[in-house]
């Protein structure tokens, strides 16, 4: 008998919701958007370092650089998408330096005038000896099944452009009736599902995006963290911090 009272004494508390509730966001009071990573949505092929280092990676399967989750390419995730902007990245030769970009670029930038290719590669060389690579950046929201939603950064490249200038188009010529008439609904109005499938050239095979409307947002708080995101990033809230791998790997790995 004593016995069990000294375990009954000795019983943990339990901790329920309302406890950190009380306490939420405590001992994150100095994390700014310098100190968080913006999660990358990419592609996985045959020579991406992913394939060994995460179970159950395959190439064609889409993958969070954040999170380490690996999405089914077939069946693809819903998303939806809250800003875009064009980027001119330049980089050091891979290898070189500290991995991460020299300069961003903004798109009104003449930097690609100033570019020229070597015989029989695809990158756009500077005369100092760096490259520079033509970024279209889709910050979007990532759709779970359960309805939840969080951040991340698609970016398109190289033979990917197109897909962005397929996926950009299909935003605005979307139109829907209002008192007013017809009208453009924000990017963020809409959830999109993106997935993979083969491409090829006479060079070889790769991976590349397709990108499938799917229908309006219907979730009024997704609505509008959707839209407090997209603010963020227009306001300059967002940091994204590029690294070599994300910047070099699409070009390596897919032959144009």
């Amino acid at each position: 008998m004593n016995q069990l009272a000294k375990k009954k004494e000795t019983a943990l508390a339990v901790v329920d919701n309302a406890m950190f509730e009380q306490d939420a966001h405590d001992g994150m009071d100095n994390i700014s958007s310098e100190d968080v990573a913006l999660p990358f949505l990419k592609l996985l092929s045959q020579l991406s370092p992913e394939i060994e280092s995460v179970k159950g990676a395959k190439a064609g399967m889409i993958y969070n650089t954040v999170s380490g989750e690996v999405y089914d390419g077939v069946q693809g995730i819903k998303v939806i998408p809250c800003h875009y902007e064009r980027k001119y990245i330049e980089w050091q030769p891979r290898g070189q330096g500290s991995g991460a970009p020299i300069t961003v670029h903004p798109a009104t930038s003449d930097i690609m005038t100033k570019t020229f290719r070597k015989p029989g590669e695809s990158k756009d060389y500077l005369d100092n000896g760096n490259y520079i690579e033509n970024s279209a950046q889709h910050y979007v929201m990532i759709l779970g099944e359960d309805g939840t939603c969080s951040p991340a950064l698609l970016v398109l490249k190289s033979t990917q452009l197109k897909k962005s200038r397929k996926w950009n188009s299909m935003m605005m010529t979307l139109k829907m009736n209002g008192k007013n008439g017809p009208f453009t609904p924000p990017s963020y109005s809409h959830v999109y599902r993106l997935t993979s499938s083969k491409e090829s050239n006479d060079k070889g095979t790769w991976y590349g995006w397709e990108v499938e409307r799917v229908g309006p947002v219907e979730d009024a708080t997704v609505y509008q963290t959707a839209k407090a995101f997209a603010l963020s990033v227009k306001q300059g809230e967002v940091n994204v911090k590029h690294d070599q791998e994300e910047g070099a790997k699409p070009t390596s790995e897919a032959p144009f």
